[in-house]
């Protein structure tokens, strides 16, 4: 409906082009650029956006982390550009304008304090002159009083002499005076158009190369005046004279005599030399013009005048010297009447003008001393701002390039790792921006670039980790544009926006609080920050418009709708979102919405923290001194930050000059004290700060330790998903380590037995909330992480361990020497082992010594150098590692031996020896606030312990235990708001079973802190593993896993001390039966427990048989001997096997085994004979019988380790469930490993999958031609040729499928096609070895990825001859898809060839014991099926029967087998066993595809059935290698 209906676009990735076009778009509107700066950006745009999209996929390889790259980032990114390009532009603008305005005023000030110094110098030699003169003054006052009257008298007589000749004298002048009149007006209006002339127009007139005729002619009379050369030349020379115009207007008008008056007259006469005439072509000349005439004129007067001039000089003469006596008479006449009339207050005037004269001479000193206190004080700054100012403006020039890069990190880096974030800024988008030749700083630093680095400090004191990925990561939440998700599975991030919002009123929320939406409109209102914490992957669609932004302009009013209201919106409101998950998939939508940022603790950042609290601990004294030096540094930092400022805003805001602002000269004095004395504690801080790292630094190696132990819990939580550790928890049991290890005074030992204690310390915690299987991979993780970071591992060798070799093709591999030992799969490793630089010549060794190495091979403990040496050189040249990849090629069922002494040998034999858990020590170390959880696995019931425990404690009667279900939550909730109060304990049962309540049990838990719960409660918790158990309470749990006793030993004592009690034994009142086949179905049961452990070797499924199974068979049996005086031995063994027990049993295969063992458990013998012995074994017996502690204490003598023979089986069971374990171990160990290339000697995984995919490529076929196939064979419509052609058309799927697959995947890794979900899973699948499953949808497989792909060759050729040819003489039964349709279509032919119904058809198996090669026809009725294989038995080739295997014969290849369709009911006679034959190694398949296929009879030898039915004897098709 939907393809019809509908017009289906594709919107793939956008091209290279396209993102540059949108970039281009966006950017034209940026001013002030130049375009081909512009061009190169956009193409760094397109880069940085690709390249991200790159890297995710690799990080999704490698760390399964998906991160999508959306258009919308893109556009953030380009708009994001442009805003925080104009904001730096701003910022570093500003503070450049800032410094040049304080140096500005700065240069102005040191010229004015120069002018000034020198003013006060002389005006302090004046005040000390006057002083003295006013003392001096006083006396010489008395003096002249004396004489003061004497000379009134004869001056007044002189002076009326004198009074006439002056007289006489100025009648003289003012006759000469009014002849000069005449030519002044002339002389004034000349000068005033000199006056008017300027500098400027002095160098007009000068400018002229040929000046103007009448501008030169002005010119020559100006020098003939001036008696110079009258020409242009030299007027040019005159006209440069600064004083040019000076020498004019202060021209001796008395030299001009008669000569130069005839040559001025020359020009005056002139026509053309008026003013006027000259004034329109030069207004300069026009002022020159007139004074020319004026001095002319002047001249001429003066001439005229000489006569009355000299007459005038004679009276003037002697009129001097008159005046001169008269001026000396008038004043000793005035001095003399002053004196007198300043005797009055002669005292009183001189001491007011000296007390003026010294506080003038106060004003200046003060003066002075200012204007040195500004000089001195500004004198540092200026070189200082100098260098700001050159640094600012290379910042500024730079800001096209380290903006770009800033703002893709902004955009993009968020989710990455450091690793990843280094990659993508260092070696692609800044390499990019250098060979596009876009400016940018040499070494660019995000955090600096964006982080005030006052702001880092505090962010660090708030608790944000000092590492630059924590920074990085600060700048991003603080700066990005969108609000920030914060991946924090260590909480590290949440913890820190706590402290960091806390004094702005944070409100902490989650997702599930029924109030959330109330308390985001509340601080969306108020302007409050919001942390919504613990976000899983869906986020609320409530949420949207607040994450997205969708603001809402109502008038001045911004609004936001949040669920079906409109909210104002305060522009102060900040949101942060926390999740716990490791690796959470968040969708394009919310990825485009938020600001992902990865919070993921690193090792880096984790071992400064742990640095810390070893310091703390061990050197408070350091501690509390780098403490202190951190705050001062920091607030010593801000102090000559904000004096800057301060000074730089009083300069600015500084007006008239600076020698009057008090309040600046003050400042600048209290800052330069402050600031020498805060750089001399900078300086002094910075030498201690040296020392204290250097002295802690000596405890890096318990750090590192801490940090690699920390990281191996933490990747725990890929094999388990209840394996959660926090780092707070993990901290204290650090603290503790600390507390507890062995203390000593030397430096080196006390590290060494701090590393020792915490490392065991960790194991022991850790191992207890671990299953078993998992404990061996615990100290395997730990010895390997702990050598690894001493440089004491290869780890290409060590990654050959793990995954082993790999071959595609074998036609290039030399031929295996010993195919008789040497498996196909050991083969191929030791062939690819060659390839290790430690191991070559190793193929040659086996070649040439193949004796000697099956004689290793076969050696009980291969493992052990001094049980079995190592063939050759090869012992001295291999140390412990190399000897394990021996072990692991050849002899996998000893590998986790192996493991097991290489970890005793490298760490201590304690590593692997996990310590049985305790509830008593746990409960020691658990508190009130934290939750204790059971994981549980089946059969286990932790209630009985814990009641004991409680009891043990006194608090029998306060132990409340609620199996949680549906309707139990509110009980729940009540127990543990009671028990939090009186004290009580409350276990909560099965919690897996109540999921959709575990967020509310989380709020209860968290509540804990703030409800501070009573000392003696406890909350008890019990959960099967499940990924959907909140996170937040398995971190902050104490986590133990109840696993039932290993082994029959220890079952048989668990069910003799819990099930049977004196009671319960008792009841029965036929004591002699009942007590041995109590020890009967005792045994029964712990055998059906114990033998899950054989794998399908065991039983198919492995069932969780319980207590209840062997109480209520306990009581059938107690029933049934009281009630029947001969035993009912039929109904007991149905009612006990095929009702009880059988009831849980799906598999009819697997009944038959709970039936043997009661066949031979409960016969006549098991009461007649003494010692009835229950296996082949010894040891395992009924004992005689007796009271109840008599079989308590006989199982106390029973061996602790089982022997396979125990449970009816053969040695090699345990070698091939060993292989499983060993299997498992090291998949699990691989998953792991940080996902690099390993075993190809370095490679990256997309070199390796590169190589894969060619080799497939080149190998495997195009599909068959089915048409024409089907045309060949029409004329034979048999059911055989049905089935051949249903399979050619399921592998024609199938081929195509890889064909196309694989060639895309090629594409995908050169990027040239988008990475799909199909082709990175088909991307790890290969890196891993490993077959995608995708290609397994075909038929069902174990193989490795190079067994498989030869398999499958196999299969195609056997197809291929048959098409080509005619039926084969021997079927391979393996190679169909279906093997069960070929079967049934055998079936069917021998129904239509012999007419009879196919239902009452069935197959006769007969064995053959010929070669293929020696079949020459095929069989009359039925077909030959070969390569079939035989487990859990052996073959004997010469009677043609079951017998037991040769010691680690696991597999036995079987002769071809002839199977015949006959119409007989079978017999079920004695001396056959009814085989299962199955498809692969899994037996009970799937729901889809049942593994089993048919039941084949074969001989069962000197044994009977039931042997190899406990045997777990099978036939399968295919096997795991």
């Amino acid at each position: 409906g939907l393809v019809n209906c509908c017009t289906i676009d594709w919107f793939t990735e956008w091209p290279a082009d396209a993102l540059q076009e949108v970039a281009s778009k966006q950017m034209e509107e940026e001013a002030g650029m130049e375009d081909n700066i512009k061009q190169a950006l956009c193409a760094v745009f397109a880069t940085c956006h690709r390249s991200t999209s790159d890297m995710s996929g690799e990080m999704l390889s490698k760390l399964k982390r998906k991160n999508y790259v959306t258009p919308t980032n893109y556009l953030e990114f380009v708009n994001g550009y442009r805003s925080l390009l104009a904001e730096k532009r701003k910022q570093i603008g500003g503070k450049a304008t800032k410094l040049r305005g304080g140096l500005l005023k700065l240069g102005e000030t040191e010229v004015q304090v120069g002018a000034m110094q020198i003013v006060a110098k002389e005006k302090k030699i004046v005040v000390a002159q006057a002083k003295k003169d006013c003392e001096e003054l006083l006396v010489t006052i008395v003096q002249d009083k004396r004489v003061a009257d004497e000379q009134e008298k004869l001056v007044t007589a002189e002076a009326t002499k004198i009074g006439k000749e002056a007289e006489e004298a100025n009648a003289i002048a003012f006759e000469c005076q009014a002849g000069l009149d005449k030519a002044m007006p002339a002389l004034a209006e000349a000068e005033a158009a000199l006056n008017v002339l300027t500098k400027k127009d002095m160098s007009e007139l000068k400018a002229y190369a040929k000046p103007p005729a009448l501008v030169e002619l002005c010119l020559k009379g100006v020098m003939t005046v001036l008696k110079k050369s009258p020409t242009w030349e030299e007027a040019k020379k005159q006209l440069g004279d600064a004083n040019f115009l000076l020498k004019l207007l202060e021209f001796d008008k008395d030299q001009l005599i008669d000569a130069l008056l005839s040559k001025i007259k020359k020009f005056t006469d002139l026509p053309d030399f008026s003013a006027d005439s000259v004034g329109k072509v030069s207004g300069a000349a026009r002022g020159l013009c007139q004074w020319v005439h004026a001095m002319y004129t002047y001249g001429s007067v003066a001439k005229d005048v000489a006569p009355k001039r000299a007459k005038l000089k004679a009276a003037q003469d002697a009129l001097a010297k008159k005046q001169k006596a008269l001026g000396e008479a008038q004043a000793q006449l005035k001095e003399v009447l002053d004196k007198v009339q300043r005797l009055k207050d002669t005292y009183e005037k001189s001491t007011a003008e000296k007390q003026q004269l010294e506080d003038e001479l106060a004003d200046l000193e003060l003066k002075l001393e200012r204007a040195e206190k500004l000089v001195n004080g500004l004198a540092g700054e200026k070189v200082r701002w100098e260098a700001s100012i050159t640094l600012y403006e290379g910042q500024i020039t730079n800001l096209p390039g380290d903006v770009v890069i800033a703002a893709a990190f902004m955009s993009y880096a968020g989710p990455f790792p450091s690793e990843y974030r280094d990659q993508l800024v260092a070696q692609t988008w800044l390499p990019e921006v250098k060979k596009l030749g876009i400016p940018s700083s040499a070494a660019f630093d995000f955090a600096l670039f964006l982080a005030d680095p006052s702001d880092v400090r505090d962010w660090n004191i708030q608790g944000l980790p000092a590492d630059a990925f924590s920074t990085e990561n600060g700048v991003v939440v603080t700066r990005g544009r969108r609000w920030p998700l914060l991946i924090d599975p260590q909480g590290q991030g949440n913890k820190w926006i706590r402290q960091m919002e806390k004094p702005h009123g944070l409100k902490v929320v989650t997702l599930a609080m029924s109030d959330m939406v109330r308390k985001m409109e509340n601080a969306i209102q108020f302007g409050d920050p919001v942390l919504i914490q613990d976000v899983l992957e869906e986020i609320d669609p409530i949420l949207e418009p607040v994450l997205s932004k969708s603001f809402i302009k109502k008038g001045n009013n911004i609004m936001i709708k949040l669920g079906d209201k409109e909210v104002d919106y305060s522009p102060d409101f900040r949101l942060y979102l926390t999740s716990k998950l490791n690796n959470p998939h968040y969708t394009p939508e919310v990825s485009t919405k938020v600001t992902i940022v990865n919070f993921a603790v690193k090792e880096q950042g984790l071992e400064a923290q742990l640095l810390n609290i070893v310091v703390q601990k061990e050197r408070p004294d350091l501690d509390k001194q780098k403490n202190e030096l951190v705050v001062k540094v920091a607030n010593g930092k801000r102090t000559i930050a904000e004096l800057e400022d301060t000074i730089l805003d009083l300069l600015s805001n500084a007006t008239g000059s600076l020698l009057d602002n008090i309040e600046l000269i003050n400042t600048l004095n209290d800052s330069k004290t402050t600031s020498e004395e805060v750089n001399e504690s900078l300086k002094i801080a910075e030498e201690t700060g040296i020392k204290i790292e250097e002295a802690s630094s000596l405890y890096r190696p318990c750090s590192v330790r801490a940090a690699i132990l920390y990281f191996v819990l933490y990747d725990l939580a890929n094999v388990d998903p209840m394996y959660q550790f926090s780092l707070d928890a993990y901290n204290d049991i650090f603290l503790l380590s600390i507390n507890k290890s062995p203390k000593s005074d030397n430096l080196t030992e006390r590290i060494q037995h701090l590393n020792d204690f915490h490392t065991f310390a960790v194991y022991k915690y850790t191992s207890r909330g671990l299953f078993e299987a998992h404990k061996l991979l615990l100290s395997l993780q730990m010895c390997i992480r702990i050598l690894q970071s001493s440089n004491q591992i290869n780890m290409e060798e060590w990654q050959f361990f793990l995954k082993g070799g790999m071959v595609l093709d074998r036609s290039q591999q030399p031929e295996n020497p010993a195919p008789g030992w040497i498996s196909e799969l050991s083969w191929d490793n030791i062939v690819e082992l060659e390839n290790v630089p430690h191991f070559k010549g190793i193929v040659q060794s086996f070649e040439q010594n193949s004796p000697a190495w099956e004689d290793w091979y076969r050696n009980a403990e291969p493992e052990n150098p001094e049980k079995a040496e190592l063939p050759g050189e090869w012992e001295s040249k291999c140390n412990e590692l190399q000897r394990m990849i021996f072990v692991r090629c050849l002899r996998m069922d000893r590998t986790e031996k192996s493991a097991t002494n290489y970890v005793a040998n490298s760490l201590g034999r304690r590593f692997v020896e996990p310590p049985v858990l305790d509830l008593y020590e746990t409960y020691g170390d658990s508190t009130p606030l934290a939750p204790l959880i059971f994981v549980l696995s089946p059969g286990v019931d932790p209630t009985a312990n814990l009641r004991q425990l409680a009891a043990a404690k006194g608090l029998g009667d306060r132990f409340f235990s609620v199996a949680l279900g549906q309707g139990q939550a509110p009980v729940a909730t009540k127990l543990i708001s009671t028990a939090t109060v009186e004290g009580n304990w409350v276990f909560l049962a099965n919690c897996h079973l109540m999921l959709s309540w575990l967020p509310e049990l989380q709020k209860i838990i968290e509540r804990f802190e703030d409800v501070a719960p009573h000392e003696n409660f406890r909350l008890w918790l019990s959960s099967n593993p499940t990924p959907s158990f909140p996170l937040a309470i398995l971190q902050r749990g104490l986590k133990m896993t109840t696993e039932p006793p290993k082994g029959l030993r220890a079952n048989l004592a668990r069910l003799y001390q819990t099930c049977v009690t004196d009671e319960s034994y008792a009841e029965c009142r036929t004591v002699h039966k009942y007590s041995k086949l109590l020890f009967a179905l005792t045994y029964f049961h712990a055998v059906m427990l114990e033998r899950r452990k054989f794998r399908t070797l065991g039983i198919n499924i492995p069932y969780d048989f319980n207590d209840t199974d062997y109480s209520v068979s306990d009581d059938v049996l107690k029933a049934y001997l009281d009630a029947y005086e001969d035993t009912p031995w039929d109904a007991l063994k149905y009612l006990i096997s095929e009702a009880n027990y059988g009831g849980r049993v799906t598999d009819e295969i697997d009944r038959r085994v709970l039936a043997g063992y009661l066949n031979q458990y409960f016969c006549e013998d098991a009461l007649a004979v003494p010692n009835y012995p229950l296996s082949s074994l010894k040891d395992y017996y009924i004992p005689p019988e007796g009271p109840l502690q008599s079989y308590r204490d006989y199982i106390m003598t029973l061996p602790m380790q089982d022997r396979p023979e125990a449970f009816g089986q053969h040695p090699n069971a345990d070698i091939s469930y060993m292989i499983t374990d060993s299997s498992i171990t090291l998949e699990s160990c691989l998953s792991l490993q940080p996902k690099t290339g390993g075993g190809g000697g370095g490679k990256k995984p997309e070199d390796i999958v590169n190589t894969i995919i060619d080799d497939m490529l080149s190998q495997v076929p195009q599909p068959f031609n089915h048409e024409q196939l089907m045309k060949d064979k029409a004329d034979d419509p048999s059911p055989l040729h049905v089935t051949l052609f249903q399979e050619v058309e399921r592998y024609n799927i199938l081929l195509r499928n890889i064909l196309s697959t694989l060639t895309l995947l090629k594409k995908g890794i050169k990027g040239l096609v988008v990475m799909s979900a199909d082709l990175d899973e088909i991307f790890d699948a290969l890196v891993s070895n490993k077959v995608p499953a995708i290609y397994l949808k075909a038929y069902p497989s174990l193989k490795p990825l190079g067994s498989w792909t030869r398999d499958l060759l196999a299969r195609l050729e056997q197809l291929s001859l048959w098409i080509k040819e005619t039926y084969p003489k021997v079927y391979w039964l393996a190679g169909f898809t279906y093997p069960s349709c070929f079967l049934t279509a055998v079936l069917q032919t021998t129904a239509r060839r012999n007419a009879i119904p196919i239902d009452t058809l069935s197959f006769e198996f007969s064995v053959i014991n010929l070669d293929e090669k020696e079949m020459t026809q095929p069989p009359k009725e039925g077909v030959y099926v070969k390569n079939m294989y035989l487990e859990g038995a052996g073959w004997d080739f010469e009677n043609g029967c079951l017998t037991d295997p040769e010691p680690m014969e696991l597999i036995v290849n079987m002769p071809i087998i002839l199977m015949k369709p006959t119409d007989g009911k079978k017999k079920n006679s004695k001396g056959v066993y009814q085989c299962p034959l199955y498809m692969y190694p899994v037996r009970t398949g799937s729901r889809e595809r049942p593994s089993f296929m048919v039941f084949v009879d074969l001989k069962s030898g000197s044994c009977d059935s039931d042997f190899w039915i406990k045997r777990g004897t099978a036939l399968l098709l295919a096997l795991a290698t």
